[in-house]
C-alpha cells in the first residue's frame, strides 16, 4: 500500500477505534505507518521483544521506531 493509501486507511482505523471504543491489532512492517499507532510490539521469530509506546510527538516515535528495528 503507498503512504497516501495508508494514511487514509490509518485514519479510518483510528475514528473507528476512537468512536466504538475498541483496540485494533495490526500487523505491519511499515515504520512510517506504525508511527501512527500508539503503541507497537516488536517480534522477531514468533517471540515478543519490546513494546515501544507513543508520546507526544509521532516524528519522535517514527525515529524510536527505526533505532529499535535497526537493534533487531
Amino acid at each position: 500500500m503507498d503512504s497516501k493509501s495508508g494514511k487514509i486507511v490509518i485514519d479510518a482505523l483510528n475514528k473507528i477505534s476512537s468512536e466504538y471504543k475498541k483496540t485494533i491489532v495490526m500487523v505491519m512492517h511499515d515504520p512510517q505507518m506504525a508511527s501512527y499507532c500508539d503503541r507497537i510490539i516488536l517480534l522477531k521469530d514468533g517471540k515478543i521483544l519490546e513494546e515501544v509506546k507513543k508520546g507526544s510527538n509521532r516524528e519522535t516515535f517514527y525515529q524510536t521506531i527505526l533505532s529499535k528495528m535497526a537493534e533487531l
